[in-house]
């Protein structure tokens, strides 16, 4: 192997550590929580890192086998991302406050 070669497996063995060390991390965020906001976006980021793996075992390979089936993961982490922000922004909405009845005798409808 030359030198720039050496360089590029070097590069993408500390690439996959890293990835596999976020990993770990990001199992930990899933299993404290502590709202279910945290979980969504850990998940979100699962997504990421598993595409992350994809991409560098597509380089490890020299192998372009593995891009649609990223694509396709990015669309799915995207409308999974945009479908529980929708969820949790209806759940979270705040809840219109009635309007207090005037006082008996005050004419207030017709102002």
């Amino acid at each position: 192997m030359s030198a720039p070669e050496t360089i590029d497996r070097i590069l993408l063995t500390a690439a996959v550590v890293l990835i596999v060390a976020a990993g770990a991390l990001l199992l930990i965020r899933i299993r404290r929580g502590p709202s279910m906001l945290d979980r969504a976006i850990a998940l979100d980021v699962c997504a990421a890192l598993i595409i992350a793996g994809l991409g560098a075992k597509s380089a490890f390979s020299r192998d372009p086998y593995y891009f649609p089936i990223m694509m396709v993961l990015a669309i799915l982490g995207f409308t999974g991302s945009v479908g529980i922000a929708r969820f949790i922004a209806v759940r979270d909405r705040p809840k219109a406050r009635a309007r207090p009845t005037p006082p008996a005798g005050t004419n207030e409808e017709a102002e």
